[in-house]
């Protein structure tokens, strides 16, 4: 299965009056539109998820309805607790995998992105970097029975819109 791991787009500025609430910042609409583009290149390159889980963060769902969206299949969104900032992930993994090695995707934020992809790396994504928009693939092998933990991870790409040229 890939596990996909996607920092949100481009949201408005942290500290912007206009959301005393960090949890309620929006992506802006040229943000939007540009992760639309990054959707739609990585689409024609094979990025298929078929679950997305996501932060309970605004900008967070919204980077995660650009994904469903943009995949063939619109596939579901579950919000989760833990891709909120400083989240604890480990029902986040058992629900990955109670998916049943289907395609899924992480929307959240950084460090948690990058932290997680050192960690799922087995200690070897150190210098894997999280840009807004950013987005990794992780081939993972689904544990080999309940309460099994996830072996190591192999990073099969990362990506950002810079080097998507958007």
């Amino acid at each position: 299965m890939f596990l996909y791991l996607a920092r949100h787009a481009w949201a408005g500025e942290f500290g912007d009056s206009r959301w005393p609430d960090d949890s309620l910042r929006e992506l802006t609409p040229e943000g939007a539109e540009r992760y639309a583009r990054v959707v739609q290149t990585l689409v024609d390159r094979g990025f298929a998820p078929e679950r997305i889980a996501t932060s309970p963060y605004t900008r967070c769902a919204q980077t995660a309805e650009i994904i469903a969206r943009g995949v063939p299949g619109s596939p579901p969104i579950e919000e989760h607790d833990a891709l909120a900032p400083g989240g604890d992930f480990t029902g986040l993994l058992e629900w990955t995998a109670a998916c049943g090695g289907a395609d899924v995707c992480w929307v959240g934020h950084n460090p948690d992105m990058e932290l997680l992809t050192f960690s799922l790396l087995g200690g070897r994504g150190a210098g894997v970097r999280f840009a807004k928009g950013a987005v990794a693939a992780i081939r993972m092998e689904l544990p080999s029975g309940a309460g099994e933990p996830f072996s190591a991870g192999r990073l099969y790409w990362h990506v950002t819109a810079k080097m998507l040229g958007l």
